[in-house]
């Protein structure tokens, strides 16, 4: 299979990675985020979100059985301990190349063992002139997995959203940037914390930033 990576950042070697990925089209993906439910567990309603989890076997994307997103609150102060349970990601979007694509890139990059269980967050952040886009609420932090990636879609109509990696919480980060559509960032959960700075809209109209969030494992249960 041709190589579907091509590296524009490398950084403290297999600890974290910023890739553009040339081969996958946005065009397919913009449907699927625009009917995401809202993130029952925020108060405040401008998150969206589906998850499933994956696995590859012999190349090909298998949706694992349906369960419960669980993080303890070592990692998320804001809704740890709680069982998370969230809509599955359309079967449409699943059977898109550039989505398997997507996965492999993912696989390939941070080396996971065939047949790894995979958890995908598709996530829609909202902001309007009135109301910020908080794509971290839980501030600084870990997951409590291995391996993270951030596939960036789409940006409309935002200011802000950049990406900061940390090798402690009061420390200064080590990575900053916005990721731009085809952008994928992958981190070594173990190694760094991540945090996402709030958009706010550019003109007086809503703005919104799509990603897909993948993780391995896939910590549901």
């Amino acid at each position: 299979m041709q190589k579907i990576l091509e590296s524009i950042n490398l950084d403290y070697a297999f600890m974290f990675t910023q890739k553009k990925v040339n081969s996958i089209s946005m065009e397919g993906f913009e449907q699927f985020f625009a009917d995401l439910p809202v993130d029952p567990y925020m108060k405040a309603k401008y998150r969206y979100r589906r998850l499933s989890r994956f696995i590859i076997s012999g190349g090909e994307v298998i949706k694992q059985p349906h369960g419960y997103l669980f993080q303890s609150k070592n990692y998320n102060p804001l809704v740890g301990n709680i069982k998370r349970e969230y809509a599955e990601i359309d079967d449409n979007l699943v059977a898109l190349d550039n989505f398997k694509k997507m996965i492999l890139a993912f696989c390939d990059s941070c080396k996971i063992h065939p047949e790894a269980e995979i958890g995908i967050h598709q996530i829609r952040t909202i902001c309007s002139p009135n109301n910020l886009g908080n794509p971290a609420p839980e501030g600084i932090h870990r997951d409590g997995t291995d391996f993270i990636g951030i596939f960036a879609v789409n940006r409309h109509n935002i200011q802000g959203g950049a990406t900061h990696l940390y090798t402690a919480r009061k420390e200064k980060p080590v990575f900053s940037k916005i990721l731009n559509p085809g952008d994928l960032l992958l981190v070594n959960d173990h190694e760094f914390f991540h945090f996402t700075t709030p958009i706010k809209p550019v003109t007086e109209e809503m703005g919104y930033r799509d990603v897909f969030v993948l993780t391995s494992p896939s910590l549901i249960h």
